[in-house]
């Protein structure tokens, strides 16, 4: 199996993840092809620059003249633009009641519209920036793959989420702002065409250094990782070197969310190529780069799947009440549990009972430990570490005649080998359209070979 393994022990940011993908052998014609069909007045720049002796590839990302920037950079040079002279303070107290308005110390448009801290550099503090439905019209009349066009969404959605819960509102609701920005459009359009045309079955992740101290957005001065960035990079393996700066920004977080399949140290693999992406600063002593390594796993069965390590939980309940017991397996899988099931045994005393067994992630287990003590009567919990193998899995969506319907689909060593529709999917249109339920399973099944077919 191919794989691509992300090293993120300088964090990841969107210009990195870019100049990764062309140092590791995607062609740069791949990337600027992606920006021309976004149609928004952008160009690239590709270069060699050397972060603390180490050769790395740098893209920038150039609007009307202008390129990019670290936001903090940006709102240093904006305050000193906003800073009030005499002249200036008489001026805006003369006028308070008439105009608002900041400006560029220049005199003329910032590139970029919005005003909230997500990824870079902004500009005039009372746009509002572009709204998803936007952004989304924007991907999809460009001319890059459906799949690409997929995974920019997925990202972009990804970073919506995000500020929706952080400022308590609808995901359609929120104003990307920076996001919405050309710069960082370009950087999530080209990270999704660049991650295709790698060319591989799984990118990998390793624990991400987020960085320290504290950073200033368009809502004032934050902490590392700023609150994007949390909420992007929960459940996710994170850390901090000691580097006093922002080493994950929030469209770096949104990439390798979306992208990265699993987060693991460096897995067996048989290395073809590294590539080393380089990010704007260039810390002593720190080389602030990405590094991308692609290559082939061994052709093994522990290889054509993925091997990782899970914690079972188990607990014997014989004096619980059947309703009580369902609601807690229905909170163990919402609280991240992989897997939750129950056995029918014969306890002490001739009592009859469960067995209850939970599968999570090592991380999760004494989160899970302390649910299933809090809403089971057992005294007691055992715990082991097991390893187990998986399949490689993927969704893919199909049109049904009541409704879209995703696709589980498990494969190994590239070649299916089973595919499911989601019954949640299918349960929700059942009943919505008054169909059967196996009419609708059926009929996606039958959308999906369809659909195979189609693209052989």
């Amino acid at each position: 199996m191919r794989i691509a393994y992300l090293e993120c022990f300088s964090g990841i940011s969107g210009d990195m993840f870019l100049g990764a993908l062309v140092d590791a052998g995607v062609f740069p014609r791949v990337l600027e092809e992606a920006v021309a069909a976004l149609d928004v007045g952008a160009r690239l720049e590709i270069s060699r620059v050397m972060r603390s002796g180490i050769s790395a590839t740098k893209v920038d990302v150039w609007v009307d003249g202008e390129k990019d920037m670290p936001r903090e950079e940006y709102w240093a040079k904006e305050n000193v633009a906003r800073a009030p002279t005499p002249a200036k303070a008489n001026h805006e107290h003369g006028h308070a009641h008439h105009h608002e308005h900041t400006h560029p110390a220049d005199g003329k448009s910032s590139r970029t519209e919005p005003a909230l801290s997500l990824s870079k550099g902004v500009a005039a503090p009372h746009s509002h920036g572009r709204g998803l439905n936007e952004i989304r019209s924007i991907i999809a009349k460009a001319g890059i793959s459906e799949r690409a066009k997929k995974t920019s969404i997925s990202i972009f959605e990804a970073l919506g989420a995000a500020e929706a819960k952080i400022h308590n509102t609808s995901i359609e609701n929120v104003h990307f702002h920076e996001v919405g920005a050309v710069d960082a459009m370009v950087d999530i359009v080209c990270a999704a065409a660049g991650a295709e045309a790698l060319g591989v079955d799984e990118i990998v992740c390793s624990p991400l250094n987020v960085g320290g101290g504290t950073v200033k957005c368009a809502h004032g001065t934050f902490p590392v990782p700023a609150p994007a960035t949390v909420e992007l990079l929960k459940h996710a393996p994170v850390y901090s070197s000691g580097v006093q700066a922002e080493l994950v920004t929030p469209t770096g977080a949104a990439i390798v969310a979306t992208l990265a399949k699993r987060f693991a140290s460096l897995p067996a693999m048989k290395i073809e190529k590294a590539g080393y992406g380089a990010g704007s600063r260039d810390f002593h002593g720190h080389p602030n780069v990405l590094r991308l390594l692609v290559g082939e796993t061994a052709s093994t069965l522990s290889d054509k799947t993925h091997a990782d390590t899970v914690t079972v939980l188990e607990a014997n309940l014989d004096d619980l009440s059947p309703q009580v017991f369902g609601y807690g397996m229905d909170r163990l899988l919402e609280e991240g549990a992989l897997d939750a099931f129950a056995v029918p045994v014969q306890m002490k005393k001739n009592r009859p009972g469960m067995l209850l067994t939970v599968l999570c992630k090592p991380e999760d287990a004494a989160r899970l430990t302390e649910l299933i003590f809090a809403e089971t009567t057992t005294l007691g919990v055992r715990r082991r570490e097991e390893t187990r193998q998986t399949l490689a899995r993927r969704w893919e969506s199909v049109q049904t005649p009541w409704g879209e319907v995703r696709i589980k689909i498990a494969s190994m060593n590239g070649t299916v080998t089973n595919y499911a529709p989601e019954y949640e999917d299918c349960r929700r249109i059942a009943s919505e359209h008054h169909v059967p339920l196996r009419t609708v399973m059926g009929g996606a099944i039958q959308a999906y070979l369809h659909s195979e077919r189609t693209h052989k």
